[in-house]
């Protein structure tokens, strides 16, 4: 009885030494992991443009300064329709009037004086189209339309509305590269790479293509897509 009282103790010894050093196996694996960073970049042309034209009218009457901003409002479509730009990608989206005489804090010196301030929304898919006509828009002020930018950027903005089409690409080649720059750090410490301990995808960028002072995204048709991915690889 006494004997296999022992021979079970014995056992259980064994078995419990060898549950022990697997538990530290994995603890001292656990320790030991590598943390890097995949990048993944991607040109790309935007999708949709807008761009709002901002004019200004001005008059002693509100009939004289709303005959003036007609003027301007029919020269402004007379120069889109010559860029092939239709009427039905336009819109009015603002219209301010200022009564001058009604303002306390501006000086008018007596004199009732209209201020009318319109914008025309251009809204369409055809980049290169939008980008020759911004470039012509000295013709307006030539014409006679009064340009303002009070209210915002004065030329297009260029958006890209793809990014969810690019996304599974651009992760795994994010993936991919964390994987190949993990394992040269594994080789480099003559150790070898184990497997996935934890991943953390990143957020998608839409930067300027072309980075310089003073450049915005916005401003630019063509851009840069950039993802970092964050990756942990166990070390065996």
């Amino acid at each position: 009885m006494k004997a296999i009282s022992a021979l079970i103790l014995g056992i259980s010894a064994i078995i419990a030494a060898a549950l022990i050093g697997d538990g530290l196996t994995d603890l001292r694996t656990g320790d030991r992991y590598v943390t890097v960073k995949g990048v993944a970049e991607r040109e790309v042309t935007a999708d949709l443009a807008l761009w709002p034209i901002r004019f200004v009218a001005t008059g002693n009457s509100l009939n004289a300064a709303q005959e003036k901003a007609r003027s301007s409002r029919d020269a402004i479509m007379a120069f889109l329709n010559l860029q092939a730009i239709g009427q039905d990608a336009v819109e009015l989206q603002r219209l301010d009037v200022t009564d001058t005489s009604a303002n306390p804090y501006q000086n008018s010196n007596g004199e009732q004086q209209f201020i009318i301030n319109q914008t025309l929304m251009v809204r369409s898919t055809d980049i290169d189209r939008i980008r020759q006509a911004a470039q012509g828009v000295s013709e307006l002020v030539d014409s006679g339309v009064v340009l303002s930018s009070d209210y915002g950027p004065s030329g297009p903005t260029y958006l890209f509305n793809g990014l969810n089409d690019i996304k599974p690409d651009m992760i795994a080649e994010a993936t991919a590269s964390a994987r190949e720059a993990a394992a040269q750090f594994a080789k480099d410490a003559n150790t070898e790479l184990g497997g996935l301990r934890r991943a953390n995808q990143g957020v998608f960028q839409i930067l300027a293509r072309d980075q310089a002072p003073g450049v915005m995204e916005e401003q630019q048709p063509v851009k840069t897509v950039r993802v970092v991915s964050t990756v942990e690889y166990y070390l065996r």
